[in-house]
């Protein structure tokens, strides 16, 4: 009786697998999907007996979970704009589609990589991300594999969102938690942030860093480097000195540009107090002043009326690079002619032509200084 029994449910099990496998034509994205409720429901009745049939058999009658999962796993809802992709994205995807929907296999890598670099529009990119999660999703019922795609590969998706304007796809690639097995990286968020600083877009920039936090991505001093530059670029002190003060109790150790940019722009803003806070950590870390956080410190000599120590500073310094005399006079023709203007905007008003014109008398001073031990420094004030 037990043998009849099992028999009985074998064979209705075969009988559901039969009609699964007609619907195989709903898990294609153009055809036409059946917006019937009850047809809907019915699916997922249907779905839910066979469950229940296998359930009380042995482990080689399971059906795939391919079978058992409604269709609206595979709903095309994210090729809505598949019309206006370029044709050679549209043609990769679809033979990507057509491998894991029709043949049940996984298409080649090079297809994939094929479709990133042919990835020109944003409607190209929602291609991109659609075939991702069913590949995803192809690989989690079919071939047991849970892990997300490398790094790498998720990096240069990240460049493709960039390339074709799809920044709000590209910032999805720093989510730990996504549907299309992404694996996000420092890497991928320091391409955001460059073409937030080619952009000088200080709002991409706040996103990216708040990304890279939620999704326990580490702060390092790459980020630092990049934000800072942002920040000086946009002439914004106050968000500077907010992400300085992160960073720093993220504990990232900055690099020598890092240095360069905070005391650049301590010194063009007269803040001697953080110049020299910024000069003695960059001492903690490296012995030797860069051309930039050298000027930078004789600014701040200057600012506390020290031109023969500004000048002396700047001797050291001439001598130490000897090689690069171009850099040097181009940071005193800077200091001379641009940095005067600059830091005098940061005055208070009723004081600003009284220190202008000590300013310059201590620059003229230290010019004077540097002349007398044989540094040739041909700059008129």
């Amino acid at each position: 009786m037990q043998v009849v029994s099992s028999a009985r449910r074998l064979s209705n099990v075969l009988q559901y697998s039969s009609i699964f496998l007609q619907f195989d034509r709903f898990l294609v994205s153009n055809f036409p999907v059946n917006e019937d409720r009850r047809a809907f429901y019915q699916w997922r009745t249907i779905s839910g007996i066979a469950q229940q049939c296998c359930s009380s058999m042995t482990q080689e009658c399971s059906i795939p979970m391919y079978l058992s999962m409604p269709n609206a796993s595979f709903s095309s809802e994210a090729y809505a704009a598949e019309g206006t992709a370029t044709a050679t994205a549209k043609e990769i995807h679809d033979k990507m589609l057509e491998s894991v929907e029709v043949k049940r296999s996984m298409p080649p890598n090079a297809w994939m990589w094929s479709l990133i670099e042919n990835c020109k529009t944003y409607e190209d990119i929602q291609l991109l991300f659609g075939i991702l999660k069913r590949l995803r999703i192809f690989r989690l019922s079919n071939l047991r594999i849970h892990d997300n795609y490398n790094s790498h590969l998720c990096q240069e998706i990240t460049k493709a969102c960039i390339r074709a304007g799809a920044l709000q796809f590209g910032k999805k690639t720093l989510w730990i938690h996504n549907v299309n097995g992404l694996t996000p990286s420092v890497a991928s968020a320091h391409h955001l942030l460059a073409y937030a600083e080619e952009h000088n877009d200080l709002k991409l920039m706040a996103e990216v860093v708040t990304l890279i936090r939620r999704n326990k991505l580490p702060l390092q001093p790459g980020t630092a480097d990049i934000v800072f530059r942002i920040c000086y670029n946009a002439d914004d002190w106050e968000l500077l000195s907010k992400y300085f003060k992160k960073f720093s109790k993220a504990g990232v150790k900055f690099r020598r540009t890092s240095f360069e940019t905070l005391m650049r722009f301590a010194s063009k803003i007269g803040d001697v107090d953080c110049l020299w806070k910024f000069d003695r950590m960059r001492s903690e870390t490296m012995e030797q002043h860069t051309l930039g956080t050298a000027f930078s410190r004789a600014k701040g000599l200057l600012l506390e009326r020290k031109p023969e120590e500004a000048a002396a500073l700047l001797h050291e310094i001439y001598q130490t690079f000897s090689n690069s005399k171009s850099g040097f006079m181009t940071e005193i023709q800077q200091m001379v002619n641009e940095w005067p203007a600059q830091v005098r905007k940061h005055q208070k008003e009723a004081h600003q032509e009284e220190f202008d014109a000590d300013l310059k008398s201590y620059i003229s001073t230290m010019l004077s200084n540097l002349q007398n031990v044989g540094v040739e420094v041909n700059v008129n004030i």
